[in-house]
């Protein structure tokens, strides 16, 4: 029997587990804890939530319904055992904490095959086939030991991201195309306020509502990188001579020029999705909504990711990893979960299955073909190992999929379209993954 190790028993980590298990791997799962605690958790079980007991919406309507849908194709262990353990609310998936770490704990404990061992990783020993999913709060001795494996640049510590929005959504008709000084370069989408524009979005943006952050958090995050809404409090032209400023943008469609603009970037080839430049926020999601949705062009706007500002240890994926979760320099180390630079508690699952399917493959002489770009764990998946000069944790929404072939104009109707295509090409991946 082949030994393998998975390193954190996180979400990631215990499905990475249960896929290794089920197919006669000899795994030794090493978790810190309750040794070595993290600022975050509060007890030593498997599968601990942390910030939130909600693994958001089932709703196939959803992206990220659209990747449980995905995952319940293939078996997988967490969503299943998450299913046992929820607790009313809505549409979408909520547990009871303690009961679903009992469950994950107990399920994983049926297995002769695993060996867990309750102490910090601290060396990464690569004669092992290993998979570290050591979550967002990695500890200290761990980072520098991934750091030094990997390279002092390709270990970052913290997100500050901007909200990321549907280009479906966004009214073309008030927003326009140019670049600073060159309105021909259609790089960017600009969005313009005159002076009482600017000023009602600059007063609700200075008194909207924050996310409390975690003490161990404040010093790091803000000496990286400046909250938009920090910012603007230094004073009302301090955004505005900032990522706002109006300078060497006009609109060539009237040649209006304009008191600030907002740029929006491409954040992919097909304009599917756009960036706010310079918004990274720590403004609560409801509060992003409403405010950002006062700009103009953006009344109608669909946010596919939400700016966030937290501590969270992730590598630059796209530069070490393959496809396949698989450390380029050294083929038998795996990374897998938030350490990856996706978001979200499903999205860890996946990556956590899909390090282990990975892994079976390449002990096995071969490698793993990857779901369609029509799904979102395929989708996924490759925005993790593409190359990109700014590469920044993603969740899963529609916006990172392919359009369809036949536009649906009805929002409701082209979702369920995403839907279905999902997942009939996520059962064309488990026939090909079970044959």
């Amino acid at each position: 029997m082949i030994k393998v190790r998975v390193i954190g028993g996180g979400l990631a980590g215990c499905e990475a587990c249960y896929q290794l298990l089920k197919r006669g791997y000899n795994v030794e799962l090493f978790e810190m804890r309750p040794k070595v605690s993290s600022p975050a958790h509060r007890t030593g079980n498997l599968a601990e939530l942390v910030c939130s007991n909600s693994l958001k919406s089932e709703l196939d309507s959803t992206a990220s319904g659209t990747l449980k849908g995905e995952l319940n194709e293939l078996d997988c262990l967490l969503l299943r055992l998450a299913d046992k353990a929820r607790v009313p609310a809505g549409s979408a998936l909520a547990v009871d904490r303690e009961i679903f770490s009992k469950e994950v704990e107990n399920e994983l404990q049926k297995f002769d095959n695993l060996t867990i061992i309750r102490e910090e990783y601290t060396k990464i020993d690569s004669s092992i086939p290993t998979i570290i999913a050591s979550g967002p709060l990695t500890s200290d001795n761990l980072s520098i030991e991934i750091s030094k494996f990997i390279g002092d640049n390709d270990l970052h510590f913290y997100d500050a991201v901007a909200p990321i929005i549907d280009g479906n959504s966004i009214d073309k008709d008030v927003a326009f195309f140019a670049s600073r000084y060159n309105e021909l370069d259609t790089d960017y989408l600009n969005i313009g306020m005159n002076k009482e524009q600017y000023e009602a979005f600059y007063n609700e943006l200075i008194n909207a509502e924050t996310v409390v952050l975690k003490s161990f958090e404040n010093k790091e995050i803000f000496e990286g990188c400046m909250p938009i809404e920090i910012m603007a409090k230094r004073g009302s032209d301090s955004i505005r001579f900032g990522p706002l400023k109006p300078i060497g943008i006009r609109n060539p469609k009237n040649d209006e020029r304009y008191y600030a603009v907002v740029q929006l970037r491409k954040e992919n080839t097909s304009a599917s999705m756009y960036n706010m430049v310079g918004f990274q926020t720590n403004l609560t999601f409801k509060e992003q909504k409403r405010v950002f949705s006062m700009l103009p062009s953006l009344e109608n706007a669909e946010f596919l990711r939400y700016g966030v500002m937290h501590r969270n240890t992730f590598i630059n994926s796209p530069k070490v990893l393959n496809s396949n979760l698989q450390l380029l320099k050294d083929n038998n180390i795996f990374f897998a979960g938030q350490m990856t630079g996706v978001e979200g508690y499903v999205e860890s699952i996946m990556t956590g299955m899909f390090a282990a399917l990975s892994m079976d493959k390449y002990l096995h002489n071969d490698k793993l073909e990857l779901p369609s770009e029509n799904t979102i764990t395929g989708s996924l998946l490759r925005y993790v190992s593409r190359e990109n000069s700014n590469f920044q944790p993603m969740n899963a929404n529609f916006g990172i999929l392919p359009e369809l072939k036949d536009k649906e104009k009805d929002k409701k109707l082209r979702k369920k379209h995403y839907y279905n295509r999902a997942i009939s090409d996520i059962i064309k991946f488990k026939d090909y993954l079970y044959k």
